[in-house]
């Protein structure tokens, strides 16, 4: 099997994103039963963000490329296994970002230019970080959780994650440029003779 059939294969992505998204799924599942609510919710955000182009368009190769997916699964199995909570989080959290910016540009109409793509996931990134930054606040207010310790220590989570989301974007700028994703919406040039 070549390095471009498992890039651009539909059926091949379709199921390497499932396998991977089986284990983030898993991983979710798993910060549940240790009573880690509001991270195993994060990750089944993640799972259900990943899985919306096959549910609405009823085809289950309707997937983000693999290799998107498997940051997202290596950083939750990492998370597992004792990587630094704050580590793994700020590649999920840069990993959904990218998926949702993924999915407006593959499985939408939406055309973003190649720079602004990159520039739109990096805020997507830092509007992402600000939802999850919410949530361990009320987490830490309501559920007596220590997610937060010093405002310096939020203010570094920021910097950290947007350098984080710049570095994926620009990744998978790189990888986009390279492959064709699987899946995208076939893009029809008007007949003006402009381009």
């Amino acid at each position: 099997m070549t390095l471009e059939r498992i890039v651009n294969d539909e059926r091949t992505n379709a199921v390497i994103s499932w396998l991977l998204l089986g284990i983030v799924a898993l991983g979710a599942i798993e910060s549940l039963l240790r009573n880690v609510l509001i991270w195993g919710g994060f990750v089944l955000v993640v799972v259900a963000v990943a899985a919306v182009p096959a549910v609405t368009t009823r085809d289950w190769t309707a997937m983000v490329p693999w290799p998107l997916l498997s940051v997202a699964a290596l950083a939750v199995g990492a998370g597992l296994v004792g990587f630094p909570f704050e580590t793994t989080a700020y590649l999920v959290i840069a990993t959904l970002a990218l998926i949702v910016v993924v999915e407006l540009e593959t499985f939408t109409s939406v055309e973003l230019s190649r720079r602004f793509t990159v520039a739109f996931a990096v805020l997507t990134t830092m509007a992402l970080q600000a939802l999850w930054t919410v949530a361990q606040f009320y987490s830490d207010s309501w559920l007596g959780t220590d997610f937060l310790h010093s405002q310096t220590e939020l203010q570094w989570d920021f910097v950290i994650v947007t350098v984080v989301g710049l570095v994926m974007g620009g990744l998978f700028q790189w990888y986009f440029e390279r492959f064709e994703p699987v899946g995208a919406v076939s893009r029809q040039t008007s007949g003006t003779g402009s381009s």
